[in-house]
């Protein structure tokens, strides 16, 4: 190690441990200089680095750190937890790059090539996205799961969207745990029952501060999103594309706190059964969920009723894992969201397991785009675009014959990929997230042109096929 190497070890800056919450703020703490070249998601911060010690609150030097920090936290998280050979996808590069501010807006992307963060001041209050660790964890979770599973970022599935957004708060959620502190906070705060609302489970206390000014009731009434909820599933295809934040709908954001709350019933349960009930024992019990979501993301195949997949695999996971040790904490949780039937979970059987075993070792992380999806073509006309409009449908075959629960009881038939599809474009008119080029409309066409409104996809000429494509341009 050289010299000028251990003088940056010896360094600290003033960072945020997670999100700077509701004015006045959280209190920062001493960290050291974080190392942005963590494999395999090595990461990198567009402005140039700032001296350590002139970082205070309310610098663009703290705001740099608070980002250093949280992208470095995040990337030695999730580092472990992948296959061997994982990166990040193609159009990323080796190094994915954070741009701390781009502009006005309450918000954060991942665009496929970046990480871009925003400001905005709201009642008196600047409030910038990049400086909340849990938005930076938040995002940087997009580009793993993109790594992990490229297919999803095309797909035209709610249940595929829904699942990054809950994998970002997931990012997020494990990140914390990783830190000694947040973890006696939170086992403090909580008595021991981390399904109960806390520091870790709500996300974005600040930004959803700022919207609730805008917009009182698009978001919690103490968060952007609270892991620690009761939404159980629905076919997203019969839901409503907007609505407030206390009910379900098939926007990305709303329909992720079904995962994300079964997620964090599975750490619960899981931590319950360590032998040491203490912050040590939170700490394995996260790795080991974090584990079991990887397995499970990588194996699933690409379905319409996607979320009851990832829930099968993971039960397949813990059986190949460990023995089946923890299949009572994530059938319980599972069930209690709605993700699986009764008896979709009780036919994840050892036996079952075995006998699909060598499908589930044979998955790999990565693959192309449109692996494991089928083109679903529609008369573009019906929907004010000028000729055939093709979508990427998912079109794997299931390995597990499960779905998620029917509110009557049993279990909910999984809706037909065409009919996902087109359900999950008419969402994205309807809530005006898809932008429409001038050439491509036809006279009764239905685009949304507010400059303020954000369109994370595009209908663009398609280079495979005759006609146009839906294509997407981030998560937000």
């Amino acid at each position: 190690m050289t010299v000028q190497q251990q003088q940056a070890m010896d360094q600290t800056v003033l960072v945020y441990e997670d999100d700077p919450g509701s004015p006045p703020g959280a209190v920062p703490v001493r960290h050291p200089v974080p190392q942005l070249e963590t494999q395999p998601f090595p990461t990198a911060i567009a402005q140039p680095a700032p001296q350590p010690d002139s970082a205070g609150p309310g610098t663009a030097a703290f705001r740099y750190w608070v980002a250093a920090d949280a992208l470095s936290s995040a990337s030695r998280m999730w580092g472990p937890l992948v296959p061997s050979g994982t990166q990040w996808v193609p159009s990323v590069g080796r190094v994915l790059t954070a741009h701390l501010d781009e502009g006005v807006d309450l918000n954060a992307f991942y665009t496929r090539r970046s990480l871009e963060f925003f400001h905005q001041t709201v009642a008196g209050v600047e409030v910038f996205s990049a400086q909340s660790p849990e938005i930076v964890r938040h995002e940087l979770g997009h580009a793993v799961l993109d790594a992990l599973r490229p297919q999803l970022f095309h797909a035209a599935m709610h249940e595929g969207d829904g699942l990054h957004e809950a994998f970002g708060d997931i990012s997020a959620l494990l990140t914390a745990l990783q830190m000694e502190s947040l973890r006696i906070t939170v086992l403090t705060e909580t008595q021991g029952n981390l399904e109960l609302s806390s520091r870790v489970s709500r996300m974005a206390e600040q930004l959803g501060w700022a919207i609730r000014q805008l917009k009182p009731d698009r978001v919690d009434p103490d968060c952007l999103r609270n892991m620690s909820n009761t939404f159980f599933y629905r076919d997203p295809v019969g839901l409503p594309p907007l609505g407030p934040a206390n009910t379900l709908t098939s926007e990305p954001h709303s329909f992720s706190r079904v995962f994300s709350g079964a997620f964090l019933k599975i750490v619960a349960g899981i931590f319950r059964q360590q032998a040491a009930q203490d912050q040590a024992g939170l700490a394995k019990a996260a790795e080991i969920a974090g584990r079991l979501l990887v397995d499970a993301v990588v194996a699933a195949p690409v379905v319409s009723a996607y979320y009851a997949q990832v829930a099968g695999h993971m039960i397949a996971a813990d059986q190949r894992r460990f023995g089946g040790v923890h299949g009572q904490s994530l059938r319980s949780a599972f069930i209690r969201h709605g993700i699986l039937s009764l008896e979709a979970a009780t036919s994840i059987t050892a036996a079952e397991v075995a006998r699909r075993g060598a499908g589930i070792a044979e998955a790999t992380p990565g693959g192309s785009d449109d692996q494991g999806l089928t083109t679903v073509t529609i008369q573009g006309m019906a929907y004010g675009v000028k000729g055939p409009l093709t979508l990427s449908a998912p079109g794997e075959v299931r390995r597990f014959g499960i779905a998620g629960s029917a509110p009557a009881g049993g279990s909910l038939r999984p809706t037909d990929p065409e009919q996902v599809a087109t359900s999950y474009l008419e969402d994205l008119l309807r809530r005006g997230r898809v932008a429409v080029p001038e050439e491509h409309r036809s006279d009764t066409a239905v685009v949304d042109d507010n400059p303020s409104r954000l369109k994370t996809h595009e209908i663009t000429r398609s280079e495979t096929t005759e006609g146009l494509t839906l294509v997407r341009r981030c998560f937000d």
